[in-house]
């Protein structure tokens, strides 16, 4: 960090605080002794999504909150409940440090936290997500879940 004052680019750190994305440094210059303030921006390389038709773009958490809802409409399961399912799915994301995930991962992380919320949500997103194109379709992802509940 450079002196606002004398240019001089030693000085040591005073006061350190976090604050929202960012954190603010008070610094004194070892040259002249000037107080100043930086502040350092905590820069997030953001989650690009691979789509089944190969095209590339950013995580959208509004989208994916958007779908569960469509899955949960007219079903027990509050926003809140799909906001905390959609932050969790971000972290685990974010967490397995990869930078490009396929629409296929995600789609399957939703699947897994919609089997544990509701039953006919998770046959919604699954009809959807899957391309559901018969009635055997429907019958074997509920023949499965009949499988899983008596187990």
């Amino acid at each position: 960090m450079k002196c606002p004052e004398c240019g001089c680019e030693e000085s040591k750190v005073i006061d350190s605080r976090p604050t929202e994305n960012k954190v603010r440094r008070r610094r004194e210059c070892i040259k002249c002794g000037t107080r100043f303030t930086t502040y350092e921006i905590i820069e997030e390389i953001p989650l690009m999504i691979i789509k089944k038709d190969h095209t590339i773009e950013p995580f959208d958490r509004e989208k994916l909150v958007d779908r569960l809802c469509r899955a949960t409409v007219k079903r027990p399961v509050s926003l809140e409940t799909i906001e905390n399912v959609v932050e969790e799915i971000a972290a685990d994301l974010k967490n397995s440090l990869q930078r490009e995930v396929t629409s296929d991962k995600i789609g399957e992380l939703a699947l897994q936290k919609l089997k544990q919320i509701d039953d006919v949500a998770y046959i919604r997103f699954a009809s959807v997500y899957r391309e559901f194109n018969d009635v055997d379709s429907f019958m074997k992802i509920i023949s499965e879940l009949k499988d899983a509940k008596n187990r």
